[in-house]
C-alpha cells in the first residue's frame, strides 16, 4: 500500500478541507491492494487489513508531528473519506471493510463522473448542463428522467437509446441524468468497446447504479465493437450486470453506416439476413427517444431562452441569417446567443 511520504505528495491529490495528513491516508486505504478483495472478504484478508491500518496509524502519527500543516483542499469531505479515516484511528478492519462495501474503492468512492478509454479516468468536475436549458423536447426528457429514475430505485428500467438531428441535445439530455441524487455516469469511448466486459466486471461489485454513457454510437456490422455491444444488450448469457444501464446517443436510427440499399423482394435470404443484423442493435434498445430537428419557430424560442429576453425584430432576422449555414438547432440556438 503506498502511503505519502512528504508534504510535497500531498499536492497531487484531491484533498478535502481538514487535516491533510489524515484523509490522504483515509484515501490510499481506499486505494489498496486489497481493496476490491475487501468486498468480499475471508478471515485472511481481514487480518492483512488489520496489518496495513496498524502501519497506517503509525505513519500518520509520525507525518503529523514532523509536518504539522492546515487544510490545503476546499471542498468537503466525502462520507467515504470520513469513515475511512474513524476506521484508520479506530485501527479497525472491519470498519474499513463496511466503508468499502458502501461505497467502493477510490474512485468510486469519491466521484460520480468517470470516461473509460480502456482506462477508467474519474470526472472530478464534469461539465453539467443546466436545468431547463433543453426547450422543445418536454416529453422526451420527461420519459427519459422517469426512465432513470426507476432505475436508481431498483425498479425495472430500460436501456435507452435517443436519436435524432445533430445538435438537438441529445447528449446534454443524457448528460443532465448525472443531477439526479445518487446517479453515477460512466462515459466510454468508441475504441474502448472491446473492453466492456471487463469495465462491467468491476461495476458489477460495486454498490452503486451506473448509467453506462455511449455518445454519438455509429457501428460497422463488420466491427468486433458492434458484435461486443448486440451480445452485452440482451443477445449473451451474462449481459449487463442489473447495476447499469446502457444510455446511447445516435444521428441515426439504427446505429450503424448502411452497407447499401434496402434488399428487394425476391432477393437471396442472405441480403435480408445482412439487413436484419444491422437493425439488431436498435431494436436491443427498450426505450428510444427521438430527437426531431427544431422549425423556425422552436429555433427563434430556444435563442430567447438563453438570452433571457425576447428577440427585437432585428434580432430574430440575425438569428435567421445565422442559422442558415448552421440550420435549426439547440446548438445553434446556443451559439447565436452567445455571440450578442
Amino acid at each position: 500500500m503506498e502511503l505519502p511520504q512528504s508534504p510535497l505528495d500531498l499536492l497531487s491529490l484531491d484533498l478535502p478541507q481538514g487535516e491533510p495528513w489524515g484523509y490522504a491516508l483515509a484515501q490510499a486505504l481506499l486505494k489498496a491492494p486489497w481493496a476490491w478483495r475487501a468486498l468480499r472478504p475471508t478471515p485472511g484478508l481481514l487480518d492483512l487489513i488489520r496489518l496495513d491500518l496498524e502501519e497506517a496509524f503509525l505513519r500518520l502519527q509520525e507525518r503529523r508531528a514532523s509536518f504539522p500543516l492546515g487544510s490545503l483542499g476546499e471542498r468537503p469531505p466525502t462520507p467515504a473519506e470520513e469513515e475511512a479515516l474513524e476506521a484508520l484511528l479506530a485501527r479497525d478492519p472491519e470498519a474499513l471493510v463496511r466503508v468499502l462495501r458502501a461505497h467502493g474503492p477510490w474512485p468510486f468512492a469519491l466521484y460520480r463522473a468517470f470516461r473509460f478509454d480502456g482506462a477508467l479516468r474519474p470526472l472530478p468536475h464534469p461539465r453539467l448542463p443546466k436545468e431547463g436549458e433543453l426547450l422543445g423536447y418536454e416529453g422526451q426528457l420527461k420519459a427519459l428522467r422517469e426512465n432513470a429514475e426507476r432505475f436508481l430505485s431498483g425498479r425495472p428500467a430500460l436501456h435507452t437509446l435517443l436519436y435524432g438531428a445533430r445538435g438537438t441535445g441529445k447528449s446534454t439530455a443524457a448528460k443532465s441524468l448525472l443531477h439526479l441524487p445518487e446517479a453515477r455516469m460512466v462515459e466510454v469511448e468508441k475504441g474502448a468497446l472491446f473492453r466492456l466486459e471487463e469495465l462491467l466486471e468491476r461495476l458489477s461489485l460495486l454498490p452503486h447504479r451506473f448509467f453506462l454513457f455511449l455518445d454519438d454510437l455509429s457501428l460497422d456490422p463488420e466491427d468486433e465493437a458492434f458484435h461486443h455491444l448486440k451480445a452485452l444488450l440482451e443477445g449473451s448469457l451474462e449481459g449487463p450486470p442489473e447495476n447499469v444501464l446502457l444510455l446511447a446517443t445516435s444521428n441515426r436510427r439504427h446505429l450503424v453506416r448502411r452497407l447499401g440499399e434496402n434488399p428487394l423482394p425476391g432477393e437471396a435470404p442472405e441480403a435480408w439476413d445482412a439487413l436484419q443484423e444491422e437493425l439488431a442493435l436498435a431494436e436491443r434498445f427498450g426505450l428510444v427517444l427521438t430527437f426531431p430537428p427544431f422549425d423556425k419557430a422552436l429555433f427563434l424560442r430556444a435563442v430567447a431562452h438563453h438570452l433571457g429576453r425576447p428577440l427585437t425584430q432585428e434580432e430574430e432576422a440575425e438569428a435567421l441569417r445565422f442559422a442558415l449555414s448552421r440550420g435549426f438547432s439547440g446548438r445553434a440556438a446556443r451559439q447565436f446567443a452567445q455571440s450578442c
